[in-house]
């Protein structure tokens, strides 16, 4: 039935191990906010809901006048409803996944091909690299968020590398330096790898290949050795931490979490050569083509490309390709700050931000209306969308829905291209919603 263009979806979880459990999961508390029969099992793991046509979890429509049972197929037999450059653009296809994550341990260190690499590793290896996309990612934080993403400014990555044999001048900078240094992390590098990374700085296209150099020649030593390097590392900033020592210059913490996750496992030295960053709600990062990332732990809002494609090396029982990582990855340092992609708001809607990447597959819009409003309409675009509702309660009607929609927390809705929907919004505190859609 053509008619309805506006309709609720019921989505796909994926239960993978590295999810949170239970209701501590954002995704599962989203699951039962949008279906009070939903039974959330308290010691299952709530990693991820898939929003969006992919055939590996293609969204169920909930309105029982529509024939076709998933949004894909839905798609497929209406392909008007993307909008016209979608459609043409996209060959048919929605042409993004749009998800909530609940973060519990770490996923792997990961980068993700461009269009060109990509279909080189599809033709090579498909059993891999399943299709010939490319991958661009946006995560946008629902609660505190943690990840790893693209290299640190040199001084700090020379700061870690830095052994007490350097320390011959004793300034502050230098006790600062000896501070931070983390002589298992250079054992890995190697001195004469690490002197090239030192002697390159002030000279961009020097600096890129000396970082290479050293990510590299860390990522393929051998098995034995960064084991017992790692096994050390940990044994000391412990024993450190017990004598009382402050070793937060370290990034013990986090090391020792890693470890306990993926003991053994080369990634947790990634995180001397990688920004941490730290996302409150509402803070994005944007994870192009190349770019060297991991998510640690929290739950966020993420969009992407429709891929599969994920090139892996560390903190993953997943296969990996060291080679390919260290050969395709964006070496250019760049503070953690420097990875925070801004939001902006819509000159034509107050309470629309929008995170728009440099790339057509997507844009993320964040809708937070304040308590004060009781009406609002979710404008019409030129591109089919899908919304989320992360807080608040309205009742929706559309001219492309043809009855009333109740909205709610986990409340997931398909909206066609060039559809409003007008919301009367019932609980007191206003509402949050995210909306996914492709503005070329």
């Amino acid at each position: 039935m053509e008619e309805v263009r506006v309709f609720p979806l019921s989505c796909a979880v994926q239960n993978y191990a590295w999810g949170k459990v239970g209701l501590d999961s954002e995704v599962a508390k989203l699951v039962v906010g949008g279906d009070t029969s939903a039974v959330i099992e308290a010691d299952k793991h709530y990693a991820e809901l898939w929003m969006g046509a992919h055939p590996k979890g293609d969204a169920l429509i909930k309105d029982n006048r529509i024939a076709q049972r998933t949004l894909g197929q839905w798609i497929a037999d209406y392909p008007a409803c993307l909008g016209s450059k979608v459609k043409d653009t996209f060959q048919g296809q929605l042409p993004f996944l749009f998800k909530v994550l609940s973060v519990n341990t770490a996923l792997s260190i990961q980068a993700h091909p461009n269009r060109e690499l990509a279909g080189r590793l599809h033709a090579q290896f498909p059993e891999h690299y399943p299709d010939n996309n490319h991958k661009p990612e946006m995560a946008v934080a629902l609660t505190h968020f943690e990840g790893l993403c693209g290299f640190r400014p040199v001084e700090e990555i020379i700061g870690f590398l830095k052994s007490g044999l350097d320390c011959y001048n004793p300034s502050e900078d230098c006790i600062q330096v000896c501070r931070e240094s983390v002589p298992e992390f250079h054992a890995l590098v190697g001195s004469e790898t690490a002197g090239e990374l030192v002697s390159s700085r002030g000279e961009a296209d020097r600096t890129s290949l000396a970082l290479k150099k050293c990510f590299t020649r860390m990522m393929n030593c051998e098995k034995k050795v960064f084991v017992d390097q790692l096994n050390m590392l940990v044994k000391r900033v412990t024993e450190e931490a017990a004598a009382g020592k402050d070793t937060s210059d370290s990034n013990s913490e986090l090391l020792l979490r890693l470890h306990s996750q993926y003991p053994g496992d080369i990634g947790c030295f990634s995180i001397y050569f990688l920004n941490r960053i730290v996302l409150e709600p509402g803070d994005a990062m944007f994870l192009g083509a190349n770019e060297p990332h991991a998510y640690l732990n929290g739950d966020c809002i993420e969009c992407m490309a429709c891929s599969d494609n994920t090139v892996r090396a560390g903190l993953t029982p997943k296969f990996i390709d060291v080679n390919t990582l260290c050969e395709m990855l964006n070496y250019s340092p760049a503070p953690a700050s420097a990875k925070i992609f801004p939001s902006i708001q819509d000159p034509s809607d107050p309470f629309v931000y929008l995170y728009d990447p440099p790339v057509p597959d997507f844009t993320v819009m964040r809708i937070q209306v304040p308590a004060s409003v009781r009406q609002y309409t979710v404008a019409p675009v030129d591109c089919a969308g899908i919304l989320l509702v992360i807080e608040g309660e309205a009742t929706g009607t559309s001219a492309a829905a043809l009855s009333d929609i109740t909205l709610s927390r986990g409340t997931v809705l398909f909206i066609s291209a060039n559809e409003s929907v007008s919301l009367h919004i019932t609980s007191p505190s206003g509402m949050t919603m995210y909306r996914a859609c492709s503005l070329l």
